[in-house]
């Protein structure tokens, strides 16, 4: 388990780096979603990789994270997805506005040889 989820983290982090780097800013801003996605993957592993184990400490065991899973981890991924979903849609905004002015979606607003 703990080698497939490296796996996608660092595919979801090469691909996301990859395309920040790419010419037009549709390909970048799918970059930082993939880059935001990878990063909330890694936060969410650490709280722990355990299955079939409550998130609560139960009676009779010690309050250690061998018996229990991490909420803090889920909440702050949940909150990391929030705002991420909030800046991706104001990057589409700034996208097509960018695009509208300049008439090119290329990051640098000119457009370079094919």
């Amino acid at each position: 388990m703990e080698v497939v989820l490296a796996l996608v983290i660092g595919v979801l982090g090469g691909a996301g780096v990859w395309l920040i780097l790419r010419p037009r800013t549709f390909q970048v801003v799918m970059g930082l979603v993939l880059l935001s996605y990878a990063v909330n993957l890694f936060i969410f592993s650490m709280g722990s990789l355990v299955i079939d184990r409550p998130p609560i400490v139960t009676p009779g065991h010690a309050a250690s994270l061998e018996h229990y899973s991490d909420p803090m981890p889920q909440a702050l991924v949940l909150t990391a997805i929030v705002i991420g979903f909030a800046t991706t849609a104001l990057f589409l905004v700034v996208l097509l506005a960018s695009r509208g002015f300049s008439g090119t979606d290329h990051v640098d607003g000119v457009r370079g040889d094919p």
